[in-house]
């Protein structure tokens, strides 16, 4: 690889990112497979080590230890969600303009987005209010997973499940997936995750657990530091992680960990989600069409990011891997800017 990336620059480019408003840190991480590039680089109130709240980057964890149970014909990804949930979890779950499909739910269909459940916390509750609304707003509760299924069955569904060429993305498919895991396994996800964790020797990962932790990273939404100890202790699958944890990981599960490293493009059955992201099964893709950069075509990043500017990403066109934050709710597009002008100095 003829690169022009090197650890100035790779500062320039962090350094860069904490002038832009209500970005008060940033981590990037950059490495090749062959390790030719390995840089890090940090700025503002996060180090090179800090722990930081990874956010949704956790779907890609859950959907790692689905694959391998998979793998271990503990599963398949086509059975119904039925199979390993008791009845009155299931029983509706999904019903839509008044047919229930709750017994068609799949397990591909949480790990594809293509279930057509509500989001627990984006999408309208009864009463008209918006869970997220208040989490932003700092007003902190618990959503433990018997209450997101209550109150999914109380909320309008988007569409059958599997319907041709739709995907809504929702927190709901991968709380449930939890559910599965620990039927499967006999422990609940916060254990297993941890157990992954250990496995991988990620030894600063750990779901999340309100203790005095001076060396994470606070979770900003603009300019306010919000504290969301019962919401985050409630999921059992929020997870905290350093960019060079998060490294480990994501080349691990590139290099076939999880899931056969020959087989992974069957899990690149993308579906349109939100712009400029698609979704897969158990992964993400960031993709800008040639016509929005023609002078530095941006080449497909493949991975998972999370709501507060977190990204862990493989460009297999550079077969390079990225991860980091900028820990930002309110500006997450500063981080794949930041992607972008890095990719850009691979040549």
């Amino acid at each position: 690889m003829n690169d022009k990336l090197s650890k100035s620059i790779l500062d320039q480019l962090v350094s860069s990112v904490i002038k832009k408003k209500h970005i008060y840190g940033a981590v990037f991480y950059v490495s090749s497979d062959d390790n030719s590039i390995d840089l890090i680089s940090a700025t503002g109130d996060i180090r090179e080590n800090s722990q930081y709240y990874i956010a949704s980057i956790n779907k890609l964890f859950v959907s790692s230890i689905i694959l391998s149970l998979y793998i271990k014909n503990k599963l398949n990804l086509h059975d119904k969600i039925s199979k390993y949930l008791p009845e009155k979890v299931v029983r509706g779950l999904h019903v839509h303009k008044g047919k229930d499909y709750s017994n068609v739910l799949s397990i591909a269909h949480l790990m594809s987005h293509t279930s057509g459940l509500p989001c627990y916390l984006t999408d309208k509750q009864p009463n008209g209010k918006k869970a997220i609304a208040d989490l932003e707003a700092g007003i902190d509760q618990p959503w433990p997973i018997d209450i997101v299924i209550q109150e999914i069955k109380s909320m309008e569904t988007h569409f059958p499940p599997g319907k041709e060429g739709r995907a809504k993305y929702v927190d709901t498919n991968h709380q449930i997936l939890g559910l599965i895991i620990e039927n499967i396994t006999g422990e609940s996800v916060n254990i297993v995750l941890n157990n992954l964790f250990q496995e991988l020797n990620l030894s600063q990962t750990h779901v999340w657990k309100d203790v005095n932790n001076e060396n994470l990273v606070p979770i900003r939404y603009k300019s306010e530091i919000i504290h969301l100890p019962l919401f985050l202790n409630s999921t059992q699958n929020d997870i905290v992680s350093t960019a060079q944890d998060q490294m480990t990981f994501l080349k691990a599960f590139f290099s076939g960990y999880f899931f056969p490293k020959e087989r992974l493009n069957e899990l690149e059955k993308w579906n349109n989600i939100f712009f400029p992201f698609k979704y897969g099964i158990g992964i993400q893709k960031f993709y800008l069409p040639r016509v929005l950069s023609p002078f530095h075509p941006v080449p497909n990043m493949i991975g998972h990011c999370g709501s507060i500017g977190s990204v862990a990403f493989y460009v297999p066109d550079k077969d390079i891997y990225i991860t980091g934050t900028i820990n930002q709710q309110a500006r997450s597009n500063i981080a794949f800017q930041t992607m972008i002008k890095i990719v850009n100095k691979l040549s």
